[in-house]
């Protein structure tokens, strides 16, 4: 029995499935975890083509800042924010600390 290849979308929706509650991971880290080195723009693309009502953690993937790269002010700003802060990660500055809440990839 053969198994097809995983798609980049596949690849990258594992990765993000596997980020715990708490903790966030940066778009370039995503696609590197995936296999996927330098496509963080990829990233950014599948997750903004995902279903309403998904139930992939995608309010954990911010930029390498630290920062939503969602509109300022826009609604899914404000409701990745309201479930990254529901889960315990706080801003500070506008920045999330990746010293303290980015995910290494363990676990």
């Amino acid at each position: 029995m053969t198994t097809e290849p995983l798609s980049d979308a596949e690849r990258i929706w594992q990765v993000v499935a596997r980020i715990p509650s708490g903790r966030v991971c940066s778009y370039g880290q995503v696609a590197d975890l995936a296999g996927l080195p330098r496509r963080a723009r990829l990233v950014g693309r599948i997750l903004s083509r995902l279903p309403q009502g998904s139930r992939l953690p995608w309010h954990r993937v911010v930029n390498a800042k630290g920062e939503l790269s969602l509109p300022a002010g826009s609604e899914g700003a404000r409701l990745q924010r309201n479930r990254l802060e529901s889960e315990g990660v706080c801003f500070l500055g506008g920045r999330i600390p990746l010293s303290r809440f980015r995910w290494d990839g363990a676990g």
